[in-house]
């Protein structure tokens, strides 16, 4: 998905439907990717964190989300799980309309200070439109440097007490998971999903289910899987992820674990570019990448008409709310 350069029409302005995850932490979905606002909206006198930012185009339907739990009282910062193109699309005018900070881990930095493009997709993988038309998405480098600093090296998460950051790194260099050990809540970024996020009929449909990573964004699936292994030691009772619907109780437990058990059979894709060949990253950002595959050159034809396809799914389903997120609000309010 490519940001267009003009205001964005009308058909492609997120649905905003506030859905509660738990007491304190609630979902927005701008289209195809989620954001979460964690702070008790009865509290007045607590802060509240947006973690994440969205897509382009975004801004007005977190303002308006974000005005429904809190008033007009301003978050105490923007926490990144990681800065990818559908994570920080909104990032700028919120934090600059709001005068707040963000943080992300540091070795995120480089993506989000100018310094470095992320490595690019692989649209070989995964086996979908989504996946296909990743050469599309915008890669950065974007520069926040104004009002961006690193996440406390103590494992504590600025305006969330009670809360950890967890390195999660794989889909992203400097990728993190949020947890709060209290209840076993898990903010799991992209760390992994709970849709197939490479096929579009799945992003439509948001049926449920666990997934590694999106394969086609994602440059290093060793530590990916070290990623996965590491929150599924957590034992979350709830997983909020940056795709698809929450997850909670037995049925997480259970995929989670195969899933963690089983990566490589269940999200290493046999070819590509990436596997068993990570992107080399440090603290300046990308130091060398593996020569891309056939596949990953993809015809700009095909990418064209993959774009195309997806642009026209996308712009019909953003006109009425998932089921599967109607279930979870019903459910959460014990309907």
């Amino acid at each position: 998905m490519v940001a267009p350069l003009v205001s964005a029409p009308a058909a492609l302005r997120p649905v905003s439907s506030v859905i509660p995850v738990t007491p304190d932490v609630a979902r927005l979905r701008t289209v195809m990717v989620n954001l979460y606002f964690v702070g008790d909206p009865g509290r007045p006198d607590r802060p509240w964190v947006l973690v994440d930012a969205g897509l382009p185009y975004s801004a007005d339907a977190i303002r308006k989300a974000a005005a429904s739990l809190f008033g007009d009282r301003p978050p105490r910062c923007v926490i990144l799980t990681h800065g990818h193109f559908d994570h920080v699309g909104s990032l700028r005018e919120l934090a600059e309309g709001w005068d707040v900070p963000i943080y992300a881990h540091e070795l995120e930095l480089p993506y989000l200070t100018g310094r470095s493009s992320y490595p690019p997709p692989d649209p070989g993988v995964g086996g979908g439109l989504m996946a296909l038309s990743s050469p599309l998405y915008p890669k950065g480098p974007y520069d926040f440097s104004n009002r961006i600093y690193a996440l406390p090296s103590d494992g504590s998460v600025p305006g969330m007490p009670g809360w950890q950051w967890v390195a999660t790194p794989g889909h992203s260099p400097g990728h993190v998971s949020l947890f709060r050990e209290a209840d076993r809540t898990l903010i799991a970024g992209d760390a992994f999903v709970t849709t197939k996020q490479e096929s579009l009929l799945a992003v439509l449909t948001q049926r449920k289910e666990i997934h590694g990573p999106p394969m086609y964004f994602t440059p290093d699936f060793e530590s990916a899987a070290a990623s996965v292994r590491a929150l599924e030691a957590l034992k979350p009772a709830v997983a909020a992820t940056g795709h698809g619907v929450p997850m909670r109780g037995a049925e997480l437990r259970s995929a989670l674990r195969t899933l963690a058990d089983h990566f490589e059979e269940l999200a290493v894709p046999r070819h590509g570019r990436y596997p068993g060949r990570p992107a080399v990253t440090d603290r300046r950002g990308v130091v060398s990448l593996p020569p891309p595959t056939v596949a990953s050159q993809v015809p700009k034809l095909l990418l064209g008409m993959a774009a195309a396809f997806a642009m026209v799914g996308i712009i019909n389903a953003v006109r009425r709310p998932f089921p599967d997120e109607v279930d979870d609000h019903f459910i959460e309010r014990g309907v």
